[in-house]
């Protein structure tokens, strides 16, 4: 990171996803970070992320973070696990002047607070089988049993803005069955889609389980950077929200997520 490029610069942080799973890191940055203006690119042309190969993905995430290099972004944040496993050291490699935040499961925090000592992560197949998810849970989940639970299909439930109803609810028995069999008393949720559903999952696993997602680490990782580089909050606060798919589905659906209007240009990546 070359910390005289943006030292006293504004801020302008940009959040990736494959699509609308990285609003729950928006909101997270919103709401430590209200002062701070966004620019968000979902990249709903290409998603699922989790059915392409790593190179497809490291090829994907390099194209929006060119894209939002030039919307004048000093901080960029990939709101993705997926893409985040696939290749975070590849992407601080490729733009080593601008700091660039991952996402992944709290595993630690998961070990640091179970009293059972048996935890579930729950994340998309290609993070669950992950090399880099594999390490987290051996590094930090020693003396636990750990359920890694990869889940294919959560996503595209989301992203149809489908949170509620009976097929989403056999879905999420099906997935959760291993919490209610077993003594788990915390889930980590692995994917940034997850905490859209935190309420149905919280419904079925009880109030007893303790329900965990990356964004409040996220957000205080980069309000950290901020303050490291001096980047200072210049002019109005603007958030504003691209996606790689033509189509006005997606601010309807991008607005039931942020429970407020959300207006999404379209980017030709």
């Amino acid at each position: 990171m070359d910390r005289a490029s943006h030292e006293g610069a504004g801020t302008m942080i940009g959040i990736i996803d494959s699509g609308f799973g990285g609003l729950s890191i928006y909101k997270s940055l919103n709401t430590l970070l209200p002062s701070e203006s966004t620019v968000y690119i979902g990249d709903h042309a290409y998603i699922p992320y989790g059915e392409k190969s790593k190179k497809q993905i490291q090829q994907r995430v390099k194209k929006l973070i060119l894209f939002l290099q030039k919307k004048a972004v000093t901080l960029i944040v990939v709101a993705c696990n997926t893409a985040t496993v696939a290749g975070i050291d590849v992407y601080r490699k490729w733009f080593p002047t601008i700091p660039i935040v991952g996402v992944v499961p709290v595993i630690k925090t998961a070990v640091e607070q179970t009293k059972t000592k048996q935890i579930c992560i729950l994340s998309t197949p290609f993070t669950a089988t992950s090399a880099y998810q594999k390490e987290l849970i051996r590094q930090f989940g020693d003396g636990c049993v750990v359920y890694n639970v990869g889940c294919p299909n959560l996503v595209s439930y989301v992203e149809k803005g489908i949170l509620t109803g009976p097929d989403i609810e056999k879905e999420l028995r099906t997935i959760l069955v291993s919490v209610k069999r077993n003594n788990v008393d915390v889930i980590a949720l692995g994917c940034t889609h997850y905490p859209f559903l935190k309420d149905q999952i919280r419904a079925i696993v009880g109030e007893d389980v303790t329900i965990l997602d990356s964004g409040g680490a996220v957000a205080r990782q980069v309000a950290r950077i901020i303050k490291h580089n001096h980047m200072k909050t210049i002019g109005a606060t603007r958030h504003i929200f691209y996606s790689t798919q033509r189509s006005p589905n997606v601010s309807t659906i991008a607005s039931l997520l942020l429970k407020k209007e959300v207006s999404i240009d379209y980017a030709n990546i």
